[in-house]
């Protein structure tokens, strides 16, 4: 039985992981810059609805690449130090050096914000890391409990074969949380592959020109994969 983490833009989007029997979202806004630090009064709203749903939020504090200032890097610690008071279970971030290797003194400052008291995520800024398992080794030093990942292929499909490597590798030190392109018709495929117990989607359509998450996308992964 593997878990199924859904990524939601918007309360109704919320709303239908939930209604489709999501047990685990990742919260965030702006998903068309594909995803920013969603406000504050979302995650307690969340958390008013669903208590015993688990909130992981997404912490990034602009659109572009994830190479920060140290400016940004501060404005990242300020949002994490509130999505954790609003009440997130866990917080997605990554930040890079300009040569394309894991930051690891802003990660470093993030994780002593964390402190053990949330679960965290190292996103897919992993996907641009010049040297994966490299990056892995260091992500795995931080403390992070997952690294959401495509394989650094353009969709989980195409990064199959890195993703089976990366989860080798991890050897039970974390988890790999194969996201990008997952769908009804290959999540129980990636998982066979690769031997990942966690999938991460979107499972959205779009409505009036908005991407919502659609509850029988959901439900339609969650009967593939348990």
């Amino acid at each position: 039985m593997a878990l199924l983490e859904v990524c939601c833009g918007n309360l109704e989007s919320v709303d239908a992981a939930v209604s489709g029997g999501a047990r685990r979202i990742e919260l965030c806004s702006a998903l068309e810059l594909d995803g920013l630090t969603p406000p504050a009064e979302w995650i307690r709203e969340v958390r008013r609805r669903y208590p015993s749903l688990i909130i992981h939020v997404l912490v990034r504090p602009r659109a572009g690449d994830f190479v920060y200032t140290p400016e940004e890097i501060e404005t990242t610690v300020a949002q994490a130090e509130t999505v954790l008071e609003a009440g997130a279970d866990g917080i997605v971030i990554g930040c890079l050096t300009a040569d394309g290797d894991v930051d690891v003194p802003a990660m470093q400052r993030l994780m002593q914000v964390v402190d053990g008291q949330a679960s965290v995520t190292f996103h897919r800024a992993f996907d641009v890391c010049r040297r994966p398992f490299e990056a892995l080794e260091r992500i795995v030093s931080l403390g992070c409990a997952r690294i959401l990942t495509s394989g650094q292929g353009a969709s989980v499909t195409e990064g199959s074969d890195m993703l089976r490597e990366l989860r080798k590798r991890a050897a039970g030190r974390i988890i790999i949380l194969p996201g990008g392109g997952v769908t009804p018709q290959n999540a129980g495929r990636i998982l066979a592959w690769t031997g990942c117990t966690e999938i991460h989607a979107s499972a959205s359509e779009t409505r009036e020109g908005k991407k919502v998450t659609s509850a029988a996308k959901v439900a339609a992964i969650l009967n593939v994969i348990q």
